[in-house]
């Protein structure tokens, strides 16, 4: 198959010109020449762009994602930060049914205030928690996670 120029990418791809060069700069993408002012990219590109979007919707940073690519554009995947990443996803899936849940408690509570349901209390002080959690971690680079006991 033949090289794709940059509106080609873009438009099988779905993803505009402005990120496939945004990609480029940042490493993730190799542009294969130019036709004239355009880029080129080699057919692979398209595959490797679905990779990135596969990242992206697991909640990986650009950054991890270039690592994820060898020197030589195979892929290079670090499977213990896939378990990392699924460990986070299991967190914040816990974190967000329980605020559901709550939410949905709050809307049908009978309670007369909803200060005075205990339930919503615990909402209240379990959101308390977790700002001083998100705070306590901020600036490391990390999310906070639950301990788990052996």
């Amino acid at each position: 198959m033949r090289d794709l120029d940059i509106t080609e990418v873009a438009r099988r791809s779905g993803v505009p010109a402005s990120t496939l060069r945004y990609y480029e700069e940042k490493g993730l993408l190799a542009s294969t020449g130019r036709r004239g002012l355009r880029r080129l990219f080699g057919p692979e590109v398209l595959e490797r762009l679905a990779l990135i979007a596969l990242g992206r919707e697991a909640g990986f940073s650009l950054e991890e994602i270039a690592r994820m690519f060898a020197p030589d554009g195979r892929l290079a995947i670090d499977r213990k930060l896939l378990v990392e990443k699924a460990e986070e996803l299991d967190s914040s899936i816990r974190r967000l049914s329980a605020m559901r849940d709550g939410l949905r408690h709050a809307a049908s509570c009978p309670a007369p205030s909803h200060l005075e349901c205990p339930r919503f209390r615990r909402l209240l002080s379990a959101a308390v928690s977790s700002r001083r959690e998100g705070a306590a971690t901020k600036g490391l680079g990390r999310t906070p996670r639950k301990r788990t006991s052996r």
